[in-house]
């Protein structure tokens, strides 16, 4: 998202430049003019940047093409354009040219050869974790620790707002404070300091700022107001506790500040109370000493395209007088504060476990049990699943209301699926990465980013009766329906994964290696022989030769028709039904364009 200089106070001005290891000294015209030139800078760069992430997608696949046996890409098209120069469609030269623009892969014809020899690109390094900024353990502050990968916390830890770019404009981000409490009457304030443009929301979303505001435990999701003993009150005028929504006081947005309090002192009762801009609006929750079982309740946050800012008792003045007998929570004691669970110190004591398996195979199942099962490693599951938990509209998942447009909502939910990774790479934290991960090369891709983490493969597989029965029940239960084209090739590409230089260990679920093997034979035999699906997969692509466009949102509904588990590996020459590959892929590809306008490569020659 593109940063609006004017806009920007001067204590942003200073983030953003600090962020860029740039001085942060001078006036705010200077600080001004400093971040345009630095943003100039950036904007440069970018298109080379997006070279760079072309020739990662580009590695990736060229090394699914040599870890399948069969030639890359670039020089099956080679082979079929040189074939088709003999016809009057142009020459191999004017090929090599487009190739070479299309696809910036390292190329170059072996002497004597018209055929392209590609070179693999060295391997990414990993990328530099985020520097986070030694504040004292003591004080009371947003934790950078126990918040969404997509909420960016301020460099004083007292302000923050969500990623809104693409996507992101449809989730909930939240966050908590680093100390909870359980004595005493608590209090502390929240102010709303922007509602962010999102005009690229469509103008049905329900909701597109809002703020909701509470106490919750360590253990609890940042989903505020969504599980017991997570209590919230938001914008909307409404309060939430265990997914269970009620009315209560009145709607607040940007400007407003909203002051929380909480009162340990009612005796064998804990009661939660509200204020905005200092009138009281009454108690909002109520429960018992002995149901919290003398665990703290921590002050939380969960915004939608909002920036916050707390006064947890930091500021000189409070933006309003707090109500008679109680203390802001900066203020008490340390003995009467309770610290959340702190972040690994290294990257070394982080986890990422890859799920490995088919869909609806039981991986999310697991992830969520495992990652409740273990509370005190704080697992943040990355995967569609989980981010479209992010997307709830007052607690309810979206598929059920939004059929229309359910196609874009995955698509986004992908896309900010690929950014998080991103981030989480760059941040210290335990992971569970679920997501099917059944092809070797997209293993090892997606674990080279996290060099230095305990990197474990946890293969979920079932017998292939529980298999069907859970896929039955997914669609059924949860209205997703992979088409089974796409499973099929996926069983047929499917490798079991083994320790090696990504991946320290390997666990297997259920059905355990030996057997898993001796299934994992069937399922690749089964999608072998099912052959190609039946749409003209070339009819979807956006851009390219390999339809990575916005509309793709499932990688493996878009592979070319001469990939994957469908590409004759039978032995039979490169034949099917008596006809060449090559061939065939010719009248393909002519066909498919021959109603579109054709680019000067496909145009004969006059």
């Amino acid at each position: 998202m593109s940063l609006d200089v004017k806009k920007l106070k001067v204590n942003e001005l200073k983030e953003e430049l600090q962020r860029r290891g740039l001085d942060t000294k001078g006036l705010k015209a200077d600080l001004m003019e400093r971040l345009k030139s630095a943003l100039e800078e950036e904007a440069q760069e970018e298109t080379s940047e997006q070279a760079e992430q072309e020739d990662a997608h580009n590695q990736e696949y060229q090394e699914e093409e040599e870890e399948q046996g069969r030639a890359p890409l670039a020089v099956v098209i080679a082979l079929l354009f040189y074939s088709l120069s003999s016809l009057g469609f142009g020459t191999i030269s004017h090929f090599k040219t487009a190739v070479t623009q299309t696809r910036p892969l390292s190329v170059q014809a072996s002497k004597g050869d018209p055929f392209l020899v590609v070179h693999r690109s060295r391997t990414p390094q990993p990328p530099a974790e985020d520097e986070e900024e030694n504040i004292d353990d003591t004080l009371v502050t947003i934790d950078p620790y126990n918040c969404d990968l997509h909420f960016k916390v301020s460099r004083d830890r007292y302000s923050g707002y969500p990623l809104t770019i693409e996507g992101f404009a449809y989730l909930w981000a939240g966050a908590r404070a680093t100390h909870g409490v359980t004595q005493g009457r608590v209090c502390y304030e929240m102010k709303i300091n922007e509602e962010i443009p999102v005009k690229h929301l469509p103008s049905t979303e329900p909701d597109p700022h809002v703020v909701r505001i509470g106490w919750s435990l360590n253990h609890s999701s940042t989903q505020l107001g969504e599980e017991p003993f997570s209590f919230g009150y938001g914008g909307t005028g409404k309060k939430s506790v265990d997914c269970k929504f009620a009315d209560f006081g009145e709607k607040f947005g940007e400007s407003d500040v909203i002051g929380c309090y909480v009162d340990f002192e009612n005796g064998d009762e804990v009661e939660m109370g509200y204020t905005k801009n200092g009138v009281q609006l009454g108690v909002a929750f109520r429960t018992t000493k002995e149901a919290l079982a003398g665990r703290a309740l921590f002050p939380h946050v969960l915004v939608k395209n909002c920036a916050v800012e707390f006064n947890f008792g930091q500021k000189g003045e409070p933006y309003f007088p707090p109500q008679e007998g109680y203390t802001f929570i900066h203020n008490l004691d340390l003995k009467d504060k309770i610290r959340g669970t702190k972040g690994p110190a290294s990257k070394s004591e982080c986890e990422i476990l890859m799920m490995v398996g088919l869909p609806a195979c039981g991986k999310t199942t697991w992830a969520v049990k495992h990652a409740k099962e273990n509370p005190e490693k704080k697992y943040n599951i990355l995967g569609t699943n989980a981010i479209m938990d992010k997307m709830k509209v007052m607690g309810l998942r979206r598929q059920r209301n939004y059929a229309g447009r359910w196609d874009v909502l995955i698509q986004q939910a992908t896309m900010c699926l690929n950014r998080l990774i991103e981030i989480a790479a760059r941040k210290r934290r335990n992971y569970i990465l679920d997501q099917t991960n059944v092809y070797g090369s997209a293993r090892r891709r997606k674990m080279r980013p996290f060099e230095g983490f305990q990197r474990k493969a946890i293969v979920i597989f079932p017998t292939d009766e529980d298999f069907k029965e859970r896929t039955l029940k997914q669609t059924n239960e949860q209205g997703k329906d992979v088409p089974d084209h796409a499973v099929l090739e996926m069983k047929a590409n499917f490798t079991l994964p083994k320790p090696c230089e990504y991946l320290e260990e390997v666990t297997f679920i259920e059905v355990q290696q030996d057997e898993a093997e001796k299934l994992l034979k069937q399922y690749n035999e089964e999608g072998r022989k099912a052959g190609p699906p039946p749409e003209k997969r070339f009819d979807n692509r956006q851009s390219s030769f390999r339809g990575r466009g916005s509309g793709n949102f499932q990688r493996y509904d878009n592979r070319d028709s001469y990939r994957g588990g469908f590409q004759n590996r039978s032995g039979d020459g490169g034949k099917r039904g008596g006809a060449p590959v090559k061939t065939r892929l010719a009248s393909h590809i002519l066909k498919t364009h021959n109603s579109k306008v054709q680019p000067p490569l496909f145009r004969p020659r006059p």
